[in-house]
């Protein structure tokens, strides 16, 4: 008997089954964080992009989260400053994908799936993930697999002869425009996407930031308003940028998050079924605002 959406929103918003080990993505060149189930062959994975000021650790519990349901789940620690590159962002969100595909990852030799790879973020984190899957389709549309192309707006010696993984699924919350615009790479993107704004939000209102992206989508995509969030509810703990930045950590923000892009991720790189009630149903304080349907 299938479950009940608020019977699976209950099971994702707790810890899955998977030990969860933590390491360092500077030790194989880039700065930034992953987590990963303590063993496994073939895990699906994503990488995830913080916001404006926010440093990696304040996603600890979400990233945790994924991986201890199986999700490998790596986040770069670059463009940390106050006028970061969206593009370069977005550039090392995929360069973390390559990275953790390529590597054996933990004591027990976990690996990932190349063709199980996921993005998501927060803020402009979220859109600078739509950005790096905009690349992807780009690259794959103009080689018809993702050969090596040179990025259309980084005509740099290092992006030349560049392969870019193709990107399953992604995930943002409460994103954010970018520059060159996340709207713009929306149009590119038929991979399906999942957009949590806040109700709240003051720094970047869902009709012109996570609604905007939504609409602009080319392939399914979900649009969901969480109630009574800010624009940092997703975030951990305390941080100097609250001083800065409308909002504060939100224990109900926390939870739907982890619970839904878990059940976002299983669904879509794995193939799994199973969570696809809860997908398809608005749950409280997360109501869906545009179906997952491609855009005309």
């Amino acid at each position: 008997m299938a479950s009940k959406p608020k019977q699976l929103l209950t099971e994702l918003s707790h810890p899955g089954p998977h030990e969860v080990l933590r390491g360092n993505l500077a030790l194989v060149g880039l700065p930034g964080i992953v987590f990963t189930p303590r063993s496994g062959l073939g895990l699906p994975a994503i990488a995830f992009g913080h916001g404006w000021l926010q440093p990696t650790g304040r996603y600890r519990q979400l990233l945790h989260h994924l991986a201890s349901w199986g999700v490998v789940a790596a986040a770069p620690a670059t463009q940390r400053g106050p006028l970061p590159s969206h593009r370069l962002l977005a550039a090392d969100l995929l360069t973390t994908l390559d990275v953790i595909t390529t590597v054996r990852l933990g004591p027990d030799g976990i690996s990932v799936d190349p063709e199980q790879l996921g993005l998501a973020g927060h803020s402009t984190g979220g859109g600078s993930a739509v950005l790096a899957a905009g690349t992807s389709a780009a690259a794959s549309a103009d080689s018809g697999k993702a050969r090596a192309i040179s990025a259309p707006q980084n005509n740099s010696a290092g992006d030349l002869g560049r392969t870019y993984p193709r990107i399953g699924a992604v995930a943002t919350i409460t994103a954010a425009q970018t520059f060159p615009p996340a709207t713009e790479a929306a149009k590119l993107i038929t991979a399906p996407g999942l957009h949590l704004a806040a109700e709240e939000d003051l720094v970047a209102p869902p009709i012109g930031h996570a609604e905007a992206i939504a609409n602009a989508w080319a392939g399914p995509v979900q649009l969901r308003t969480l109630g009574k969030s800010s624009h940092l509810g997703v975030t951990e703990g305390r941080h100097w940028s609250q001083l800065l930045l409308h909002g504060k950590p939100h224990r109900s923000t926390q939870q739907l998050t982890r619970a839904l892009f878990t059940a976002f991720f299983l669904t879509h790189l794995t193939g799994t079924d199973k969570y696809l009630p809860l997908l398809e149903s608005d749950v409280k304080r997360a109501p869906i605002d545009l179906p997952e349907e491609p855009a005309a």
